[in-house]
């Protein structure tokens, strides 16, 4: 029995959806607490693992050093500073008194005072001399600053050096990791996913196909989303070529049926009407009537304004839009039921006015 009821359709329609997708999460959960506990096997490496802790740690030690020791130079630096500051205020001010105390005996004209003059010249030389002392000594302190400075780069260039040859065994093992990880979700995998395409192909239009479509999407999210992100790299080769499979693959598998469909539609064209309609099912004809299209070539019936015959049509109604044989392919597409004359879609098998069987039907068979 046919149940022609959309909204049973439609909810049949969600159920079987609803059912396919929440099986689907719940594979989806299953699995990667599988894989999960799988990838644990394998232990991950860490570029700390290939480092030489005791070489660093003589290293840092020397850095330390080297700090402690450039900290107690800046601090000398810091107050060598801040005593030639003193003494070059000191000079300055000294050699402002001078040359005032000069100004003034050059105009009292005084010679008694060359003396003086003298005791006061050396006396600002003095203050001249303790600045350069300092700054000889703030000389020296750069240098020992600068060398040390150049000690520490050493250190850490070879704390580097040591790192980077760490990081470089680092990689080669985390390669070979990724590639373990690789082959175990690929034999977790590819089953799964051999399985689904089987289920896909074969089930298609089982009773329990919801089931069966559920598990098909579980196995390519498993494919695209737990096997395909952990391919091994290579520079991009492994993927790209993955990808490059993929495409081509699926590209065939489309064209090839999209080709076959137009070929089977093509041949079908070329056999009698009588024949294309019996072998029209039920369900096509009700979704042909239902969106308006023949059901052999798939055209559309409907005729709009300026397609109307320029004969008056006698159809009053829905009819009048349509032709009764498809202008398409020939096909005969309306016919009046032979007991009470209603005009009815010629593929459905029954009269919608008197439930009497069409005669174009009787040997077509009901999907």
């Amino acid at each position: 029995m046919e149940l022609n009821s959309k909204k049973l359709q439609r909810t049949s329609r969600i159920v079987n959806y609803s059912i396919s997708i929440i099986l689907c999460v719940f594979l989806i959960l299953l699995a990667n607490r599988i894989i999960g506990d799988l990838d644990s096997t394998v232990k991950r490496p860490y570029p700390e693992n290939y480092e030489d802790k005791a070489v660093l740690a003589l290293l840092e030690k020397d850095i330390e050093k080297q700090n402690a020791e450039l900290e107690n130079l800046n601090s000398k630096k810091e107050t060598v500073e801040k005593t030639i500051a003193a003494a070059k205020e000191n000079y300055a001010n000294e050699k402002q008194s001078f040359d005032n105390w000069l100004q003034t005996r050059k105009t009292l004209g005084t010679p008694d005072k060359d003396q003086e003059v003298i005791d006061r010249a050396n006396k600002l030389d003095g203050f001249y001399k303790v600045e350069q002392e300092w700054r000889g000594e703030l000389y020296t302190l750069q240098s020992k600053i600068d060398e040390t400075v150049k000690q520490k780069q050493e250190i850490q260039k070879s704390v580097s050096n040591e790192q980077s040859e760490a990081y470089k065994k680092y990689e080669k093992a985390l390669k070979r990791y990724d590639l373990k990880v690789f082959l175990i979700r690929l034999v977790f995998v590819v089953p799964v996913l051999a399985l689904g395409i089987f289920f896909f192909v074969r089930y298609r239009r089982h009773k329990f196909y919801p089931l069966y479509f559920g598990f098909t999407l579980f196995s390519f999210y498993s494919f695209f989303f737990g096997l395909v992100p952990y391919l091994p790299s290579y520079g991009g080769y492994v993927r790209y070529s993955v990808g490059v499979i993929l495409s081509v693959g699926l590209g065939y598998y489309a064209i090839k049926h999209i080709r076959q469909f137009i070929d089977q539609k093509q041949a079908e064209l070329k056999i009698s009407t009588q024949e294309r309609a019996q072998k029209i099912q039920a369900v096509t004809a009700e979704k042909a009537l239902e969106n308006h299209f023949c059901p052999s070539c798939g055209k559309d019936f409907l005729l709009r304004q300026w397609e109307f015959p320029s004969a008056k049509t006698t159809e009053t109604g829905a009819y009048k839009f349509v032709t009764t044989f498809c202008r398409h392919c020939g096909l005969e597409l309306f016919k009046n039921c032979n007991n009470c004359e209603t005009k009815n879609f010629a593929h459905l098998l029954f009269c919608s006015s008197c439930g009497t069987k069409i005669a174009a039907n009787e040997n077509s068979q009901a999907e």
